[in-house]
């Protein structure tokens, strides 16, 4: 068959096309979220009184959220329980969330934060069975995994069902970082793990189930509903923000290394258009960042660090991330913090809370190298991939190493 030139290019357009589909079908396979799998957890709640621990991010690939999909599934709620920054995920980070009801569906809504991080046996009354549905991160000190664990002791204590319904992890696949000592345990770090841990979130409450991390002195009555053909490495666009300072894609993959920052006198932006993909302060020099930006109260960060000030700092926004816990910022912003040396940690050492350890911050003082530094996460690195591997429901992609890393820094969710 000859074709003319309009044939030809029609032809060449169709192949174009069809290896764009094949080669993102190859790189995003289609998966599919606990909850949306319906068919696996619904009659598990049928005819039962049933409490979900949830917020913004639990929605299903068709927009829907949980809450509303199980109202209109006719599966009998009692209440919804809230992790940080609330049901819709408004409040800033550290704020106090009050219980109330929700407007839409009248339900009562308790919030797990602040003074009652672990629901009562009040707040569980009445209640048979309780679903888990929250987005996390991957990183220790995001405190949806504290929420977790708190959410299982008290249903271990109850005596209740608690199922977890998987979603993926945007920095799956990484593992790296100090590992926590149980000194520094707190709300930003529960467990022995390393700041990246790549596990899912119902891996890793398979993990605090299987490792003994829970207090109570009954068997936690655990299920977790998979995601369906899911591979750990595969970018995953987040559909909604987790939480109010975690806005793209980009601040998702910076957020591991930059929220050491929190616990200096450093800006990671809250308090701007860019939270978690810029940093600076006014201590750090003109001269050597040509960055700055000036925080003002914005929702989600009302009265953000150096409020009104001119800092001066980084603009990482378009930057590649190396795939792994990346610290070159925060060695070379002490090296030109241009205050007190000592005064570039804050006084209540909330950073060594963030880093599960006192050993980083007094290597950066000590002027310990990276590579040095990075090396003495190793032993304890190798110890939790062993236990990881107890509790892993996925395999990882071929070849998908540095593919999520690329991906993840495009921007907007």
């Amino acid at each position: 068959m000859v074709f003319g030139f309009k044939g030809k290019y029609l032809l060449l357009t169709f192949f174009l096309l069809l290896s764009v589909v094949c080669f993102s079908q190859r790189t995003s396979p289609v998966y599919m979220g606990g909850a949306d799998r319906p068919e696996v957890y619904l009659p598990m709640l049928k005819n039962k009184k049933v409490a979900v621990v949830t917020n913004q991010t639990g929605i299903l690939q068709s927009g829907e959220h949980l809450v509303d999909f199980l109202l209109r599934k006719k599966i009998s709620l009692t209440k919804i329980l809230t992790p940080e920054h609330g049901f819709r995920g408004n409040a800033d980070a550290g704020e106090k969330v009050a219980n109330s009801r929700d407007a839409k569906t009248g339900l009562p809504l308790i919030s797990l934060y602040g003074n009652h991080k672990k629901p009562t046996a009040e707040d569980l009354a009445g209640t048979e069975v309780v679903v888990f549905d929250l987005q996390d991160v991957g990183t220790r000190f995001y405190t949806y995994i504290s929420t977790l664990t708190y959410m299982m002791e008290a249903c271990a204590e109850q005596n209740l069902q608690f199922i977890i319904l998987d979603r993926p992890n945007p920095n799956d696949g990484m593992i790296d970082g100090p590992v926590l000592t149980q000194a520094f345990q707190s709300f930003v770090g529960l467990h022995p793990v390393p700041v990246l841990y790549g596990m899912t979130i119902g891996e890793y409450g398979r993990m605090v189930a299987g490792e003994g991390w829970l207090t109570a002195k009954n068997k936690i009555k655990l299920k977790v509903i998979p995601l369906k053909n899911y591979s750990r490495g595969y970018p995953y666009p987040l559909p909604v923000p987790p939480s109010p300072n975690l806005k793209t894609q980009t601040a998702v993959a910076l957020y591991p290394g930059l929220c050491f920052f929190e616990g200096t006198e450093v800006s990671v932006g809250r308090g701007t258009a860019k939270p978690f993909e810029i940093f600076g302060s006014p201590y750090l020099p003109a001269a050597a960042y040509n960055f700055h930006f000036t925080p003002t109260p914005q929702t989600g960060a009302k009265n953000p660090p150096f409020l009104d000030q001119l800092c001066y700092g980084k603009d990482l926004s378009h930057a590649k991330f190396p795939n792994h816990l990346d610290i070159t910022h925060l060695l070379s912003a002490y090296r030109d913090f241009t205050k007190l040396k000592e005064e570039f940690f804050l006084k209540n050492l909330f950073f060594d809370k963030l880093a599960g350890t006192d050993q980083l911050r007094k290597q950066i003082a000590r002027g310990v190298s990276e590579a040095e530094i990075r090396r003495s996460w190793q032993k304890d690195l190798q110890n939790f991939k062993e236990i990881r591997k107890k509790y892993l429901l996925y395999h990882d992609a071929v070849k998908q190493k540095n593919l999520k890393r690329q991906i993840i820094s495009q921007p907007v969710l």
